[in-house]
């Protein structure tokens, strides 16, 4: 089968996610995912988004979709010395995580899941990088979470936006930041025979 023949479909809603899955020139349809995302206080950040990549996945599987389609789903967490900061809950809670961040070093775990409609094959993956704040005058939180950008951010900050203007280094993959690695997708969808290049 050649690309053209597996309907690909992004298990999200994130306008992020659709402009990275949009680099590779292949047809896909959205689907948003309401899958469970709770998981054990123990799981390490690399298996918490490697199962709600898969829960993601699964859950639009679920609702019906071509057995030969592949569903790709996706999640992002920041983790600040061992903790994991999801996305805030209110403007109170997103000036907490952008405090504790500035002048510290972070690290952005994204997992990524391909599973085939018909349930026969699955694979899972996970992307780290690490992000370095300068220190953030507590006038540019206030201002920036006032613009709410941060509010349905993982961490509270968009490093493709506005939040950019805080981050001092990036060691790692940009795009496993902005939530979805685009290189380990495309050898992920390799193994499905689906090739967005030859």
């Amino acid at each position: 089968m050649t690309q053209q023949d597996k309907p690909l479909i992004l298990a999200s809603g994130s306008p992020r996610r659709r402009e990275l899955l949009s680099l590779l020139n292949l047809p896909f349809e959205v689907k948003v995912s309401d899958a469970d995302e709770s998981v054990p206080d123990d799981w390490s950040p690399e298996r918490i988004v490697q199962e709600l990549a898969l829960r993601k996945a699964q859950a639009v599987i679920a609702e019906g979709v071509p057995r030969d389609a592949i569903v790709i789903g996706s999640d992002t967490i920041v983790v600040l010395d061992g903790v994991v900061l999801g996305k805030p809950t209110d403007e109170a809670d997103a000036k907490r995580m952008l405090k504790a961040l500035s002048g510290h070093t972070h690290q952005v775990y994204t997992g990524l899941a391909c599973i085939q409609g018909s349930g026969e094959r699955e694979l899972s993956d996970f992307s780290r990088a690490s992000v370095t704040m300068r220190s953030i005058a507590e006038s540019e939180i206030e201002a920036y979470v006032a613009g709410g950008e941060p509010m349905d951010k993982a961490g509270s900050y968009a490093v493709q936006g506005l939040g950019a203007v805080f981050v001092e280094r990036i060691e790692g993959d940009y795009h496993t930041i902005v939530g979805l690695p685009i290189a380990a997708l495309y050898r992920m969808l390799g193994q499905f025979g689906i090739h967005a290049l030859g």
